[in-house]
């Protein structure tokens, strides 16, 4: 192994520690570089971190060959810089949203806080809720005006008045960054929120107002991501008003898309990709696409899915992620819009005690969703609901004991009784589900029974201690790479998982685990438990 040609002398006479120590205090202080000096053994030459001391050209008795220099690693510096740059944050790492407020007002808040970008979760709310909940985004975080935060929106294909009135509310709340989600094509309301307030400066720089980040599993919905909107799009935009002539032309030279995630095995909806070949996938397409001229910045790649531990983080900036995106673990964050009773389910499971259930908004479709497993009945129970549907036609169809049975059993309360409730919930949302039930008794019995599984995640939420058996808690693998990371640390306690404690701890563990990885591949052999990152308390991580 060559050396450097320069020479390493300890500061006085302190003898060079070059047992396991020397690596773990590398491992300690991954904010300082080291030295990788050569000792000379009978079995050949070793190298060992030092840090400290005179560097020299000339060799002397006390003084050792330097073979190599590893460089600090900081938390700020994983992932892409100008991710952080463009959008002030201090980390490359975001907390997702999670649907009907689970990633609620006080996550963001104190996410965004922290330094990372957080996003609201707003699907499967009302209107008027995520309007209150965006003012009250806007006012918690009026004294951080650096404050990186968004809100997410969800594809509502059968909703698109929905869709439309969400992107109103975004453009005139002043919500600038979105993120993107369940979209196959691109629909008029996104390509508006992203075209709209799109100018030059000055100099004649393109810039945005509005940024969307889109979660995205597959190459072929990427690709809408990582081009301009279609022409026809745009020229319909502009003849309507929605957007000005001079925004339709600027969008027809940008990505839609600042940030593209590719999501890998999650909770709630997956195709449950494999990150380590989705990402890849994804970053080649995006080379092979290169940016409009005018636009030399290319569309960030980011990772999401199945990141529950430190070493899933290292994992996913090894591999080339420009961000991280989390979601199941903050569940377990005190902050989130969950109940304590779900937190304490989560906290009990392994990698291996989730499963998939029918989706409640995709019932019909037979679209699946990820789901906690253990302490719960819900998967099972809402699989019978869905082999039911596909067997017969209409409620009235099902022999009396199975109607009985569903009434006892699952729904705790009468077919009548739920009818009702699904009218009245309808007849405030989209009344033209009940006028398609009127006519189409199978689609009653669909609405009937997304009855149950629409409030299978409210209980979950609030903690319905009489519906425990029936939590809907969506949930990845990740919870349990998590819980076996924080045991017996401080995170182990539900009184320190804040949100900004569970990220700060991610990513500095992700920081050690790459100094290891720094160490190894730079020729340090490392003694056992050097990959390991415990947490640790709050204060110690900032």
């Amino acid at each position: 192994m060559t050396s450097l040609g320069c020479y390493w002398k300890p500061s006085g006479d302190v003898p060079v520690d070059d047992g396991p120590h020397a690596v773990f205090a590398a491992l300690a202080h991954c904010d300082h570089p080291y030295w990788l000096i050569g000792l000379q053994e009978p079995a050949g030459l070793r190298l060992v971190p030092v840090r400290g001391g005179e560097i020299s050209s000339a060799s002397g008795p006390t003084s050792f060959p330097v073979h190599g220099l590893v460089s600090p690693v900081h938390a700020e510096w994983l992932g892409d810089r100008g991710f952080c740059e463009d959008h002030g944050t201090r980390y490359a790492y975001v907390t997702g949203a999670m649907a009907t407020g689970i990633s609620s007002v006080g996550l963001v808040c104190a996410g965004a806080r922290a330094g990372f970008l957080s996003f609201f979760g707003a699907g499967g709310l009302s209107l008027n809720h995520v309007a209150s909940c965006v003012d009250q985004i806007r006012e918690d975080l009026a004294r951080h005006p650096g404050a990186a935060w968004g809100v997410n929106l969800i594809h509502s294909p059968d909703q698109p008045a929905l869709e439309e009135a969400l992107v109103d509310l975004f453009l005139q709340r002043g919500v600038h960054r979105i993120e993107a989600s369940a979209f196959m094509s691109l629909s008029a309301a996104l390509v508006r929120y992203a075209a709209s307030g799109l100018h030059l400066d000055s100099w004649g720089r393109l810039h945005r107002r509005n940024r969307v980040m889109a979660k995205i599993s597959r190459p072929e919905v990427a690709r809408h991501f990582l081009q301009p909107p279609p022409s026809d799009l745009l020229a319909d935009l502009v003849r309507s008003g929605a957007i000005s002539a001079e925004e339709g032309r600027l969008a027809a030279l940008v990505p839609l898309a600042d940030d593209i995630t590719c999501e890998s095995d999650s909770g709630g909806h997956t195709d449950s990709r494999p990150l380590a070949v989705l990402l890849p996938v994804i970053r080649q397409l995006r080379d092979r696409l290169a940016p409009p001229e005018g636009w030399p910045r290319p569309v960030r790649i980011g990772a999401a899915g199945g990141l529950g531990d430190p070493a899933a983080l290292a994992a996913a900036f090894a591999l080339g992620a420009d961000y991280v995106v989390t979601g199941t673990v903050n569940q377990l964050a005190r902050e989130s819009g969950t109940s304590d009773a779900a937190r304490t389910l989560l906290a009990q499971a392994g990698f291996a005690d989730v499963t998939m259930a029918p989706a409640a908004d995709m019932f019909e479709m037979g679209v699946r969703v990820q789901v906690l497993r253990r302490g719960t009945l819900f998967p099972q129970r809402a699989s019978r609901l869905y082999e039911i549907y596909r067997r017969f036609g209409s409620i009235d169809d099902l022999p009396g004991d199975l109607l009985e049975m569903l009434e006892r059993d699952i729904f705790k309360v009468s077919i009548a009784g739920i009818w009702d409730e699904c009218q009245r919930f309808w007849q405030g949302r989209e009344p033209a589900q009940l006028d398609k039930a009127l006519h189409d008794p199978h689609h009653r019995m669909a609405l009937i029974f997304r009855w149950y599984l629409g409030n299978s995640n409210r209980w979950a939420r609030e903690g319905v201690p009489d519906r425990r058996q029936d939590y809907q808690i969506w949930c990845g693998p990740a919870i349990g790479a998590f819980n076996a990371w924080v045991e017996g640390s401080p995170l182990a306690d539900p009184r320190g998982r804040s949100v900004e404690a569970i990220g700060l701890n991610l990513l500095a563990g992700a920081v050690r685990i790459t100094r290891a990885q720094q160490l190894r591949t730079a020729g340090v052999a490392l003694p056992d438990g050097a990959f390991v990152a415990k947490p640790m308390a709050l204060a110690t991580t900032r």
